[in-house]
């Protein structure tokens, strides 16, 4: 069930940050989303009704957001960080022909051994990125 608004002032305040309406709309857009945006496409869409965020803006709420743990930046493809307001551990899927990313369970692929890796690598967390084709475009 989605947050609302009073429950996500109350995020941000419990995480020692000052509610602006940027960095709450960065907040409730992420929330609501599962596409994991660019901060260029999360500049679009909070701009949509009315222009209210700056590309600088946009990217100090990330910053602040990331900061105390509330949303965290993806890498799932070379150049471009996305963003994800779920920060359980889970896994990702992105289709190769339309650029659709999805979030997989953490629980629906096996554990990764750790332990194979070179001695003197000290692993600190681990996600896997699975490319293939989404149903959409298979068809």
């Amino acid at each position: 069930m989605p947050l609302t608004r009073e429950e996500i002032i109350q995020t941000l305040k419990e995480r020692g940050l000052r509610v602006t309406p940027q960095r709450y709309g960065v907040y409730a857009n992420l929330l609501q989303r599962r596409d994991h945006p660019s901060a260029e496409q999360l500049l679009f869409d909070l701009n949509q009704a009315a222009p209210t965020s700056s590309q600088a803006t946009v990217y100090s709420s990330l910053k602040a957001l990331q900061s105390v743990g509330l949303i965290r930046e993806v890498l799932l493809e070379e150049g471009v960080c996305r963003y994800d307001a779920n920060v359980e551990p889970h896994h990702h899927f992105c289709c190769r022909q339309c650029g659709a990313i999805e979030d997989v369970d953490w629980e629906e692929l096996p554990a990764v051994d750790l332990g194979k890796l070179r001695p003197g690598l000290k692993a600190e967390r681990y996600e896997i990125t699975v490319h293939g084709v989404c149903e959409n475009c298979a068809d």
